[in-house]
């Protein structure tokens, strides 16, 4: 399919998994305490920003230092080559969307097509190594119990913020790219990083 994403490239194939052990328990008891409402203790903040090449990347983060953040994050976007963008200039170029990603040595386009489609699945898409089925927000929950009720285990699923179009980017370009994304990651206060660009494979094949 023409445009691949390279989801599972950004995902999965970063090798850089055991480093970011620590920052997930971190990550996860913030995420617990925003689950809980705990006397505002956090705020949910979005910033949106440009980096190498034009690529449009969304920051979702979570913090009780709105002025701390947008400074670690304005500072990290300047530092990889990246900018800061008005509210509003980027996350028109996403759509919320489920995302449930499947190995595609394990299952057909076919099979998951005929799970999923029948419980409300929008889209099926090849990206490489996985497939991935895209649903509206609503619909997230119902298509991930039917796959889990047909016995069709997936290596991930969530409701994230999906492209709605591409821009390639050559090797430089990408490893630029993909060094901001990490960046971005690294900060606690960051929950996800969202981005628009259509990697080249050879970026990952020294992965």
């Amino acid at each position: 399919m023409a445009g691949h994403s390279k989801w599972a490239n950004i995902q999965h194939r970063k090798g850089r998994q055991d480093a970011k052990k620590a920052k997930f328990f971190t990550k996860a008891a913030k995420d617990i305490i925003l689950a809980a409402k705990a006397g505002g203790d956090f705020i949910e903040v979005m910033y949106e920003g440009y980096g190498p090449g034009g690529v449009a990347l969304l920051v979702d983060a979570a913090t009780d230092n709105r002025n701390r953040t947008v400074a670690e994050i304005r500072h990290t976007f300047s530092k990889h080559g990246g900018s800061m963008a008005e509210a509003g200039a980027v996350s028109y170029m996403f759509s919320k969307k489920g995302v449930i990603i499947f190995d595609k040595e394990k299952f057909t386009e076919d099979q998951l097509m005929e799970v999923g489609l029948e419980a409300g699945a929008e889209d099926i898409m090849d990206d490489g190594d996985s497939l991935i089925v895209h649903t509206a927000p609503g619909d997230f929950m119902a298509v991930q119990q039917a796959f889990t009720d047909a016995g069709m285990a997936f290596e991930s699923a969530e409701v994230g913020r999906v492209p709605e179009n591409l821009i390639p980017v050559d090797v430089s370009t990408g490893r630029k790219t993909m060094n901001l994304f990490d960046a971005l990651e690294d900060n606690d206060d960051v929950q996800k990083v969202y981005l628009n660009a259509d990697f080249p494979d050879e970026l990952f094949e020294d992965e």
